[in-house]
């Protein structure tokens, strides 16, 4: 699917999804983020969106399992931070602990800063790929920076020998 036929056939769903998600949740910004994340995924999927028969139904189940999985993940991350050996931690380079902490973002942060830093896309694209305010996408974006500072320092401080 081209992205002019994503933005026709798969942002209208957003309007949709949210209230869905609100519906699940009980909290705006808490189903803000979930149907950004949606949208990343049916985006991440847009070679396989023309054979489907109805996105809608995709979009909605794509949702649901994305609430689950945050309902499991908040539940994992109550009980433990980062679980990297601290004999693996030692032996990466600040490259590669970079790279890992990148990977144990939540989804959407993690998505938004691939899209922003890495691919290079612009605010205004990922908008329009995602549905997702500007504002929104800058506070996702803040959040990611945030947490790969937090994370490195926290984590390059127990790797040095004492």
């Amino acid at each position: 699917m081209e992205k002019e036929a994503f933005v026709q056939q798969i942002v209208p769903l957003r309007t949709v999804l949210l209230a869905r998600a609100k519906g699940l949740t009980r909290d705006a910004d808490r189903a803000e983020d979930l149907v950004q994340e949606v949208m990343l995924r049916l985006w991440d999927k847009r070679g396989q969106l023309d054979g489907h028969p109805n996105h809608q139904a995709l979009a909605l189940k794509i949702l649901q399992n994305c609430f689950l999985d945050e309902e499991k993940r908040k539940k994992i991350q109550q009980e433990a931070t980062l679980p990297l050996p601290s004999e693996e931690r030692a032996g990466m380079g600040d490259w590669e602990l970079i790279q890992w902490i990148v990977e144990h973002l939540p989804p959407l942060q993690r998505r938004i800063f691939r899209m922003k830093d890495i691919e290079g896309y612009e605010t205004e694209e990922i908008q329009q790929l995602t549905g997702c305010s500007a504002d929104s996408i800058r506070k996702n974006l803040s959040r990611a920076r945030r947490k790969i500072r937090e994370d490195y320092i926290r984590l390059n401080e127990r790797r040095k020998p004492r």
